[in-house]
């Protein structure tokens, strides 16, 4: 198979480097030599404390917007760039490469490409614009407490009162919520409907609004990046109803970024082999004697024959969209066998240093992969689990019946 680029993606990927090498800020161009920076880092940056941190944020959304580029698979008429699905994947693969973060977070992924489909045009007027504009990030309220991978049993409940609703209900693992401005939601309108009808999209535009409350849930490794959020007589708009009533189900399955390549999965896992690699040649805390002729030397070549592996899934996925079919059950493997190479891929780069391993200090540099296992902790797990991930291949891919 030729993976090499066409003479027009070609130029295309020299406009992304050229753009990266004049407009990254300093900032992220740090991170990306430590790393990467962490999930969210540009949401997280552009509420933090740090004036520093705040106008990294402001330049880069600032640098991706001029071109469209925050919102790349949204149509030319509500600010996209309407790119192709190989111009996006060549876009998605370049700024991976960079180590840069994403721009717009769920308003640009999940919010913008439903109110494109399904939202009334003030509704896209209202809210597309300054989602563009890094001006308003939005978190995404689906999980509850005893609705994650079956979503559809959610409970969190919308009572019409006139020209209003109230909800009442908590949603969890909402990634993010403690610097997003505003928050959407799936809430359940109509009780006595099966599970997946009586569900209802809506749009709280304030998450300050009376009732709402959001608390943080820190995860093992220290961070803040998830929250629980509650609901109590929190009254929201009736406009703010996106799509038909008791049809939210369907609204908030709707994606219009088709790139679902995860081309920056593989680009991530190469980039951690490459400094697992600089690290062993460094002989950081002895570890080029204790890998040298040992089992982790053969699992660092495993992992990258796995990545190599990764690659190939995500330039499957781009092939099938760049002919105009969507994937379904290759996305899911691709989904899992990316998480479990994170997982697999960070524990083998903590053994390489044996018990300096357990050492948590930023200034250890076997620390960072430390960190780095127990981030991926997750990633089995958000997104839809691995055993959801598996019972997709399984009805979908191999035709298997249902247990």
């Amino acid at each position: 198979m030729d993976w090499n680029d066409s003479p027009e993606q070609a130029a295309f990927r020299t406009e992304v480097r050229v753009l990266l090498k004049t407009k990254l800020p300093e900032r992220y161009q740090r991170m990306a030599a430590a790393g990467g920076p962490g999930e969210r880092q540009w949401e997280f940056d552009r509420k933090s404390d740090d004036p520093v941190a705040r106008q990294a944020a402001a330049d880069w959304a600032t640098a991706l917007g001029e071109r469209g580029w925050i919102a790349p698979q949204w149509p030319k008429e509500y600010g996209g760039a309407g790119l192709s699905a190989m111009e996006q994947f060549v876009l998605n693969q370049e700024l991976a490469r960079a180590g840069t973060p994403s721009a717009g977070g769920s308003g640009v992924s999940l919010l913008g490409p439903t109110l494109i489909v399904h939202g009334t045009e003030e509704q896209r007027l209202k809210y597309l614009p300054p989602i563009l504009a890094g001006e308003m990030a939005w978190a995404q309220g689906y999980s509850e407490p005893s609705a994650g991978s079956d979503l559809a049993s959610l409970q969190t409940r919308a009572v019409r009162d006139g020209d209003e609703y109230v909800i009442n209900g908590q949603k969890i693992w909402t990634s993010g919520a403690h610097t997003a401005d505003a928050i959407f939601a799936l809430v359940r309108t109509d009780p006595t409907a099966p599970k997946h009808r009586g569900i209802s999209f809506i749009l709280i535009e304030d998450i300050h609004t009376p009732g709402l409350t959001v608390r943080p849930l820190i995860d093992m490794g220290g961070r803040h990046y998830f929250n629980e959020t509650f609901f109590e007589d929190v009254r929201v708009p009736a406009r703010n109803l996106v799509g038909e009533e008791n049809r939210g189900w369907y609204v908030g399955m709707t994606l219009l970024d088709f790139e679902r390549s995860n081309i920056g999965g593989a680009v991530a896992a190469r980039r951690t082999i490459s400094r697992l690699l600089d690290a062993i040649q460094a002989d950081e805390a002895g570890a080029r004697e204790r890998v040298a002729g040992g089992a982790v030397r053969g699992e660092i070549a495993d992992r990258y024959i796995e990545s190599e592996v990764m690659f190939q899934f995500s330039f499957r996925i781009i092939s099938m969209q760049h002919r105009g079919l969507v994937p379904n059950h290759e996305a899911s493997t691709s989904k899992l066998f990316n998480s479990e190479l994170s997982q697999r891929l960070s524990l083998t780069a903590t053994r390489a240093f044996g018990l300096h391993a357990n050492r948590w200090e930023d200034d250890v540099p076997a620390a960072a992969f430390t960190h780095g296992y127990v981030a991926t902790v997750p990633a089995t797990i958000r997104g839809g689990t691995s055993e959801v991930q598996r019972n997709v291949i399984a009805t979908r891919g191999l035709g298997l019946p249902r247990g």
